[in-house]
């Protein structure tokens, strides 16, 4: 997308110079806007032409049966789609009666302006009708994130060449015509009509839809109102049917008159209260949108973002898209987990349908961490909704003859919703996820009433589950079989490596919050016995080896599986999983996504330095990248075993994964973990971040700083425990600042420094080790960057 000609490179915006249908759907995905709550894909105003409407909610979804050729016990029965909801972002507009849709007549000039500032998406063009009619179009919109349920835009025309007779019709539309879904046709199924009508207003300027969805019966409102400013000549009515309310605003125009419409749209749903109750709160929030008024909106978003971006920004020298790029991470981060408030965080945010809406486990594992260092205000509801799913999920442990809870690999609701269980059910590394989502965000605020109640039930309930999963062999080694880790193209093996890590890190997380809370454990039911259980499987866990390569094992074995042969594999024939049957797969050393790598970056004081890098050497050979997942990881072991230009193309592909749609489905919505991995790559990667053991917890933060050559700055700000330490590194030194708080002690490449308000402390920045590259797959390397003099294209301010 950046590299196409008429998108440009600016350090606090993404800009598009001139409509390109050709990537439409894509610039509607990159130009969304949410609050968490709210999402309102980038489309045009007038509604068409489109890529893919969207407008969503955030848990808003619809049923549909999962039927198997051939049933087996505990299969999940029914999957689950986030559906469009809806739209209120539509606003039609006619030119002496021409429609204005940009395919017909002239578009001589067309821009859009997302400001990671403001939080407002700008637009401004000029159409000329097939008649010949010119007219100068201009819309701002913006999805609060003060005021949760609203959004609002301002929507200006004005004739350029005479008088002209306009007309503007501000829509709510429901069951909006979608393109044709490829794929599942259960899930377009569900998609189709979602809607069933309940109620439709309009009057004056207010309008009102609610609706209700067939099979998870949730109901839906949306409401909106509008202020008309205009000439004297201006008139409005209203009119609704079951699935559409419309304000149609007419006025004779003339050049230097314009017509401006400001609309107020306000969301509501639930799967429990009233018809009355829900179509009330739509009204009221829409009322209040309207009492805030559109500067008062865009002046609270301004604020809030402020100080956002005081705790969050990276600066970067040395290369201008990646500026960019991270600063478009972050927003698109926040945007996805703001206002989510006790919801899930999907795989696409509220940016696209992809993965029909479902949250996975990189939530826990890209994403929560960039929110715990940058804005851990958010970190709490999705970990809550997590909690407040422990009855599914215990439900779930049950029906596999487990203890504890197994939470779904891929949900919206909260139940399972694979139909492939081998990358489904069997992939438990999910509930060490969570759980240590939980540890960290506690470890880095401080926040003891939410370890005391979410943190503890969180840590139980997953304790449970390894241990009934895992068994003690003749030996005493702790064994969990019959797993799938993170890297899918291996499946239901034994003694997974990442997963066995990070559930060691989990049963003794589990055992220390009980003995630091004993009356809620006595709550949970756990007594000392259980709590010795959970130390003992964690002090014996598997760790799998191979002596005579010196490495460890992705599981138990994967080393003596025969290798994949890449050479003959052609370029065309990526992703994998798209050309050969999953049966391959399983049985070759052949990697989808950062697996053993991962386990490094999440579990690194259970490593040496050595192992680390010939760890890294021998599944870098190995790993395909076929996952947005995986580049991120890879540029952060990459850094810290000293290949920082290999670091810096892995950041690059991580950073420019929907910027560059370098896989080819951002128009199905963004990748957000992989978003996350662009801070990922730069703070833990280059910045050397880790969390460090003290007192038996990871709560001491070290970083171990060094730059690739194209980079001559990078600086970035953590939150620790109410305070704000900034990282600022070049080329020969890194200053730590205490921005505010208390003093903070930090490790400098293992060295201990304590950092006061006020005294920033310099150390130097030690040379990287000088180590032979490691290689990738045939194919598989990951693009360069530019040299520095190329990058270099805009100016930072």
């Amino acid at each position: 997308m950046i590299t196409h000609p008429s998108f440009t490179v600016e350090p606090w915006c993404l800009r598009e110079t001139e409509l390109n249908l050709d990537v439409l759907a894509q610039s509607e995905s990159v130009f969304a806007l949410s609050n968490g709550h709210i999402g309102w894909r980038g489309n045009l105003d007038e509604g068409e032409p489109h890529g893919l409407p969207g407008a969503y909610l955030n848990g808003v979804h619809e049923r549909h049966p999962l039927p198997y050729a051939e049933g087996g016990y505990g299969y999940p029965e029914s999957g689950q789609t986030m559906i469009n909801v809806t739209d209120g972002k539509i606003i039609r507009l006619l030119v002496d009666d021409h429609p204005c849709d940009l395919r017909y007549g002239h578009v001589p000039a067309h821009e859009r302006v997302l400001d990671f500032r403001s939080g407002i998406l700008s637009r401004t063009a000029r159409w000329v009708s097939p008649d010949g009619r010119t007219v100068r179009i201009s819309s701002q919109r913006l999805v609060s994130f003060t005021q949760r349920a609203v959004a609002a835009i301002v929507y200006e025309v004005e004739p350029l060449d005479g008088p002209t007779t306009i007309a503007v019709q501000s829509e709510l539309v429901a069951n909006e015509q979608l393109p044709h879904l490829e794929g599942d046709p259960r899930v377009a199924a569900a998609t189709e009509s979602p809607l069933v009508a309940e109620e439709s207003f309009a009057q004056d300027t207010r309008l009102r839809l609610v609706h209700r969805t067939g099979c998870s019966a949730l109901r839906v409102a949306a409401a909106a109102d509008h202020l008309v400013e205009g000439p004297e000549s201006t008139r409005w009515t209203a009119q609704c049917e079951p699935d559409v309310s419309r304000l149609t605003v007419t006025a004779d125009l003339v050049p230097g008159r314009p017509l401006r419409l400001v609309k107020f749209v306000a969301y509501g749903w639930s799967g429990e209260r009233s018809l009355p109750a829900v179509h009330d709160q739509v009204d009221g929030a829409v009322a209040a949108a309207v009492s805030t008024g559109w500067d008062g909106l865009v002046a609270a978003q301004r604020d809030y973002l402020d100080r956002f971006w005081a705790g969050a920004d990276v600066e970067v020298e040395g290369d201008a898209q990646i500026q960019q790029a991270v600063r478009f991470a972050l927003f698109h981060v926040l945007q996805a987990a703001a206002r989510g408030e006790n919801r899930a965080i999907p795989a696409k945010g509220l940016t696209g349908t992809g993965y029909d809406g479902h949250c996975f486990w990189d939530t826990e594992s890209y994403v929560l961490p960039v929110l715990t260092f940058t804005a851990p205000e958010t970190v709490p509801s999705p970990l809550r909704w997590r909690h407040r799913t422990l009855p599914a999920a215990r439900e779930r442990a049950r029906q596999l003859g487990l203890s504890g809870a197994v939470f779904p690999w891929r949900t919206i609701e909260g139940a399972e919703c694979s139909a492939y269980w081998p990358a489904g059910t069997a992939a438990f590394h999910i509930n060490a996820d969570i759980a240590m989502a939980a540890v960290r965000y506690v470890a880095m605020t401080g926040d003891e009433e939410f370890e005391r109640h979410v943190g503890l039930d969180l840590l139980v309930d997953t304790a449970r589950l390894w241990r009934s999963l895992g068994h003690h062999d003749a030996q005493g080694v702790f064994h969990i079989d019959g797993v799938t880790g993170p890297d899918e193209y291996s499946a239901v093996a034994r003694d997974n490596l990442y997963t066995n890590l990070m559930a060691r890190q989990n049963l003794r997380a589990a055992a220390d919050v009980v003995t630091r809370h004993p009356e809620r454990a006595e709550e949970v039911g756990v007594d000392d016995e259980e709590a010795a259980g959970w130390r003992d499987a964690a002090s014996r866990m598997a760790m799998p080896y191979n002596e005579s390569l010196g490495v460890h094992e992705q599981s138990a074995g994967f080393t003596h599986f025969q290798r994949w042969d890449f050479d003959a594999t052609p370029p065309e024939n990526y992703p994998l999983m798209l050309h050969y049957p999953y049966f391959d797969l399983y049985r070759k050393q052949v990697i989808k996504q950062a697996d053993v790598v991962l386990a490094m970056m999440e579990c690194p004081y259970a490593f040496t330095d050595q192992e680390k890098e010939r760890n890294f050497a021998y599944y870098e050979a190995l790993t395909v990248r076929d996952s947005s997942l995986s580049a991120a990881c890879q540029a952060v072991l990459a850094a810290q075993t000293g290949h920082l230009r290999l670091a810096y193309a892995y950041l690059g592909e991580a950073a420019l994964m929907d910027l560059d749609d370098l896989e080819h489905n951002t128009r199905d919505g963004l990748h957000i973990a992989s978003l996350a991995g662009t801070w990922i790559a730069l703070v833990a990667g280059f910045g050397g971040l880790q969390r460090h053991l003290k007192d038996g917890r990871a709560d001491l933060l070290g970083f171990a700083p060094r730059l690739p050559e194209a980079l001559s700055r990078v600086a970035f700000t953590v939150a620790v425990r109410g305070r704000r330490l900034k990282v600022d590194i070049d080329q020969t030194r890194a200053r730590y600042r205490l921005v505010d708080g208390d003093p903070l002690e930090v490790l400098h490449h293992g060295e201990p420094v304590t950092v006061t308000a006020g005294d920033p402390v310099d150390r130097p920045v030690p040379p990287a080790p000088v180590l032979p590259e490691p290689q990738q797959p045939r194919g598989r390397r990951p693009a360069g960057r530019p040299s520095p003099e190329v990058a270099r294209t805009e100016p930072q301010d």
